[in-house]
């Protein structure tokens, strides 16, 4: 039996890329770095936005002082305009609504900083009440350390073995398995299939309403 679903925020839940993309174009440019072409994102993010600075900034600039640099303007950019193009995937939120009248417990573990995720769950998921929304924060380590899946968990006093993990990468499969609970890949994220299955999730859900579909099954 499932009783709690946690979600990852980018690239499961929303489809934030080219809001992260043109705040990051923007913010190297300010410092004089070359931009990159949206599709390289996909590959830039995952563990939180310093190593999405580092990986965005040239060889022989990844140094911290650039990345305090560019973080500084991404982070006045992205407070304005992370909304700008950002969605929500098809499905997400009648699948999150039918969970919630269901009396599935929901929680978001991302690594985006913890006033983004804040944010955008607000502004998106208004409606939702998620029993915790974590994101990057000071003294916690990021994704795939099992640390915020065990601090949702604890939260929510439920066992592992009644805990999805739900995410679109490397970073969120490995998570599932460091924090021993089963993991749901989806096919709409930023990275591909094949990525997720390498790592042997429960199931890969093509559309949202797989995962309610899931959850139905394992709790009949």
């Amino acid at each position: 039996m499932k009783r709690l679903l946690i979600f990852d925020l980018d690239g499961t839940l929303l489809n934030t890329i080219a809001d992260l993309a043109a705040s990051t174009n923007y913010a190297l440019e300010k410092n004089g770095f070359p931009t990159h072409e949206l599709q390289e994102y996909n590959y830039f993010v995952g563990n939180g936005i310093n190593k999405l600075f580092e990986r965005a900034l040239p060889e022989g600039q990844k140094t911290e002082e650039n990345i305090r640099k560019v973080r500084k303007e991404f982070l006045l950019h992205y407070n304005i305009h992370n909304a700008d193009l950002s969605r929500p995937y098809p499905g997400i939120p009648e699948l999150l609504e039918t969970l919630q009248a269901k009396g599935v417990m929901l929680a978001v573990a991302s690594n985006k900083y913890q006033a983004g995720a804040e944010k955008l769950v607000a502004h998106f998921f208004p409606n939702i009440h998620f029993i915790a929304v974590f994101g990057q924060r000071e003294g916690v380590p990021t994704k795939p350390d099992p640390a915020v899946v065990e601090e949702i968990r604890t939260k929510a006093k439920v066992k592992k073995e009644e805990v999805l993990y739900i995410g679109d990468s490397n970073v969120d499969m490995q998570t599932a398995i460091n924090s021993g609970v089963d993991a749901c890949g989806v096919a709409w994220g930023f990275r591909p299939v094949s990525e997720l299955e390498a790592y042997g999730p429960m199931m890969i859900a093509r559309e949202a309403k797989e995962i309610g579909e899931k959850v139905d099954e394992l709790t009949s």
